[in-house]
């Protein structure tokens, strides 16, 4: 049988190189021979059952040891169903978004005018805008528009 995992480490970066925590993760799934696919919010592991099983409290320690104070695993059996979807590592801004969501106590579009500041904030901190398209995304989440997220992000810079 085979798995794939998805797992994230925070703190994220936005930009620049990935952060160590990341690439320790990484490196850890290589060593133990599985096949990785390595992205800016998560990295994508996928291999043998057994020895994916095997490897993950590996790389949850070396994410730990290289500086992460989160990490989030998703697993996942890889069948032979063609109509299967994969998993995409992009989804990652979808539950950053949820994960604020929950924080927050509510939709994004519901919160007032400082939550959804707040929010912005938060997701700024956990590396969300370094994403492709993620303004217009949080933008919709929020019920504004993009020109109002950037002024919440500059906002926040003054």
């Amino acid at each position: 049988m085979q798995l794939e995992a998805e797992f994230t480490s925070e703190p994220f970066h936005g930009e620049g190189p990935p952060p160590e925590h990341a690439v320790k993760a990484r490196d850890t799934a290589e060593n133990a021979g599985l096949s990785t696919d390595f992205g800016p919010l998560g990295t994508l592991v996928r291999g043998d059952a057994d020895a994916l099983l095997d490897a993950l409290p590996a790389i949850a320690r070396a994410a730990l040891d290289g500086g992460a104070t989160r990490v989030t695993l998703q697993l996942r059996q890889v069948g032979d169903n063609a109509g299967d979807p994969a998993v995409e590592l992009h989804s990652a801004l979808a539950r950053l978004i949820g994960d604020v969501e929950r924080e927050l106590g509510g939709k994004l579009d519901s919160l007032d005018r400082a939550a959804k500041q707040r929010a912005v904030r938060l997701l700024k901190e956990r590396g969300a805008f370094g994403l492709r398209k993620s303004v217009s995304t949080v933008a919709e989440a929020l019920g504004v528009t993009r020109f109002t997220v950037y002024n919440y992000l500059n906002r926040d810079q003054d």
